[in-house]
């Protein structure tokens, strides 16, 4: 996948992007390819151009670039249901009855 990108990259770039990302300790195709196309970018814009700001790792450049997450937190309160219809039932766990949910026997 590396070779592919000197389609679209020059060889000085790659080169730098493969040091980059080794140093980082990121092994990907994914990571040689944000870092060379860093450098890529670094070398078109004039210096202290804003907006510049320098990633480190491919993860931390997609959550910065993904939207917040609006979901709820999940709940757990059906599970708490369970629990009270099980102490309401007298589920107390009696020598030699087996448990819910009862394990699968071996024949």
């Amino acid at each position: 996948m590396v070779l592919l990108l000197a389609r679209h990259l020059p060889h000085e770039h790659l080169i730098v992007g493969l040091a980059m990302a080794l140093r980082a300790g990121a092994l990907t195709a994914d990571a040689v390819a944000l870092e060379a196309r860093k450098i890529a970018r670094a070398e078109d814009e004039p210096a202290g151009t804003p907006g510049a700001a320098t990633v480190r790792f491919l993860h931390a450049w997609r959550l910065a670039h993904l939207p917040p997450d609006t979901r709820p937190l999940p709940s757990v309160t059906h599970y708490d249901q369970l629990l009270r219809r099980r102490r309401a039932s007298g589920g107390e766990h009696r020598e030699g009855e087996a448990q819910w949910p009862c394990p699968a026997s071996e024949d």
